[in-house]
């Protein structure tokens, strides 16, 4: 029975407060936590198919050692870690709108088309925020602010490229992929509220912003201080993105040299060009020895994220609350870094980008070891909720979602889906860009889906394209076997029809109507 805040009275959760953290493009197989030896395999879990020797720290001049991320490691081992938790889709915008709302990207209709989360759909801040939770949101991603619908239910939502908070944002400049659209974003949005304060943050995240760090620090400077003078005697539900993952990798260099390949310098690193879109487009080629320093560069930002990760959890036991805290990190997509002949995360569903990490710590999360179930980002609201004892009908109505909670009822998955809506630039984008473009990037203009079993993955698009893995004999999806298993193909495809709507239909009734603001932005940035 709820009371009359929306929480459960009758709950079996002993958790007052609720943190979530986002490790944003942190993807599993570069954190440090040994694959799982038991159950089914992960995607690093078999013998004779691990990652790229480059992925991994050379034993010579490795001063920190080979696991990045001992915070996370410490979280798994107190805690319960989920080695086959999946993203639905692989960019920032409809994952998070997946993990907010509880529903797929085709449900929640945000993506790169449609880059506005739909007012009309419930959000898990909205329901920590009826329920009497004060709700803190930290963003360090420009994707998720109010400008896209993300707002909703927060009390406070901070952006971290603003070194002075303004409702005026300026993240169109920070989203920029090179100096054109930079300039533009700038031209349009300087006279937008306070001038000077709009060119003060544009200055600070274009110029000032410390070397090797995203926004992290002052946001975990922020949180502590918050923490530390925080007088409101409501539980809280805290949410906080920290970006450094994300291109372009760039971390201190104390952190940068523990994960280069032997006899790399960091200068040699960070000389590397990082243009995922230029890459794409055949402007210039990445040899496989920039590859692998360009990995290490990527798990030296997995480990300064983690210290972060860190500071966090010591600001919540200095303020007496960690013991009293449903405390989850997770990544929200992941990265290729020259597997599949990809720089970055767009354009494909494969598991690089979809199998992210995901741990989960206090009240019942605590001592559990690991689990080896199938489980997708959009269990987070039933697990949340379900943990910090609140009902919610409105999002539970709407929802995809099944709690993760170790006394829930909800039936374990033995699939996950995943969906690429929309691509993410648009060719038109590209074209303005980069003028005339190759044949292979055209043809990532297309929609894909995935469904994925503990033993295969079946990836379809709406122009044809069609491709099977084995993935307990082929984790890193190199052989398409779909020739040779026409069956399960038609199983699987009949999944995915069973999950979501035919493409035709989809395309027919998924149209959502974008604000007109939403098409002045998108108009500025080149999208339409």
């Amino acid at each position: 029975m709820a009371d009359s805040n929306g929480r459960d009275d009758e709950s079996h959760s002993t958790v007052r407060n609720v943190v979530l953290v986002v490790l944003d493009t942190a993807r599993a197989k570069s954190v440090g936590m040994q694959p799982f030896s038991d159950g089914p395999p992960t995607i690093d879990d078999h013998a004779g198919a691990q990652p790229p020797p480059d992925d991994r720290p050379r034993s010579s001049g490795n001063r920190g050692g080979a696991n990045p991320t001992p915070t996370l490691t410490r979280l798994a081992d107190e805690g319960v870690a989920f080695g086959n938790a999946f993203a639905t889709a692989p960019w920032t915008l409809p994952s998070h709108a997946s993990f907010f709302t509880g529903t797929f990207p085709s449900e929640h209709g945000t993506h790169g088309d449609h880059t506005y989360l739909d007012d009309e759909l419930r959000t898990l801040p909205e329901a920590f925020d009826d329920a009497g939770f004060q709700t803190i949101g930290v963003s360090n991603n420009t994707w998720i602010t109010e400008e896209f619908g993300f707002d909703r239910g927060f009390d406070d939502l901070r952006k971290g490229w603003q070194y002075i908070q303004s409702d005026a944002d300026m993240g169109a400049v920070v989203r920029g992929e090179d100096l054109r659209e930079k300039l533009v974003a700038t031209r349009n949005r300087i006279l937008d509220g306070n001038p000077l304060v709009n060119a003060a943050n544009i200055l600070y995240s274009e110029l000032l912003q410390p070397a090797g760090d995203d926004g992290s620090d002052r946001s975990t400077d922020w949180i502590g201080d918050w923490l530390a003078s925080r007088d409101d005697e409501r539980p809280f539900f805290l949410f906080c993105n920290f970006i450094e993952p994300h291109v372009r990798y760039d971390p201190p260099r104390a952190y940068a040299e523990r994960f280069l390949p032997a006899g790399a310098s960091y200068e040699e690193a960070a000389a590397i060009r990082q243009d995922p879109r230029a890459y794409d487009c055949d402007g210039y080629d990445i040899s496989d020895r920039e590859f692998a320093l360009l990995r290490g560069l990527y798990r030296g930002e997995i480990a300064y994220v983690d210290h972060q990760l860190g500071q966090l959890r010591h600001a919540l036991e200095a303020a007496g609350e960690w013991e009293d805290t449903l405390f989850v990190v997770c990544g929200d997509h992941g990265e290729h870094i020259g597997e599949h002949d990809f720089f970055g995360h767009q354009y494909n569903l494969y598991d690089t980008l979809l199998n992210v990490p995901l741990v989960c710590h206090g009240g019942p999360f605590t001592g559990g070891g690991r689990r080896h179930d199938l489980v997708q980002l959009l269990d987070l609201p039933a697990t949340l909720l379900e943990t910090a004892g609140v009902d919610d009908p409105a999002l539970r109505e709407q929802w995809s979602s099944r709690s993760l909670h170790p006394h829930s009822d909800a039936e374990p998955r033995n699939a996950v889906f995943a969906e690429y809506v929309a691509p993410q630039p648009s060719i038109e984008r590209l074209e303005a860009r980069f003028g005339e473009i190759p044949d292979r990037v055209r043809t990532f203009d297309r929609r894909l889906r995935a469904v994925r079993t503990p033993e295969y993955k079946y990836v379809r698009g709406d122009d044809g394209f069609e491709r099977l893995h084995h993935v307990r004999t082929d984790p890193l999806e190199d052989t398409d076997i779909s020739d040779e298993r026409p069956e399960r193909v038609r199983t699987l495809r009949r999944r995915l029809e069973g999950r979501f709507e035919p493409f035709g239909e989809a395309d027919a009734a998924g149209e959502v109507e974008m604000r007109e603001g939403t098409k002045d932005r998108l108009a500025d940035l080149g999208y339409l």
